[in-house]
């Protein structure tokens, strides 16, 4: 994984409006991050994923084609 650059937030000197902007971007994130976990926690217990007739995904090559609306 490469080091992100990741800036440090102190919520205590930011306005109330600001951090509630702050924590819901950040909890968005984390359902990203989770919701793709799971995708790909699925995708490793499958051979091959055929969407519409079109493979997206086979255990030996990436995932093509295929991603996620919120």
């Amino acid at each position: 994984m490469v080091a992100k650059n990741k800036k440090k937030i102190d919520l205590l000197k930011m306005r109330d409006h600001e951090k509630i902007q702050t924590l819901r971007e950040v909890k968005e994130q984390l359902r990203q991050k989770i919701a793709e976990a799971k995708m790909l926690q699925s995708l490793l217990e499958v051979e091959s994923l055929t969407v519409n007739g079109n493979v997206v995904y086979r255990g030996d090559q990436q995932l093509n084609g295929f991603f996620l609306l919120k």
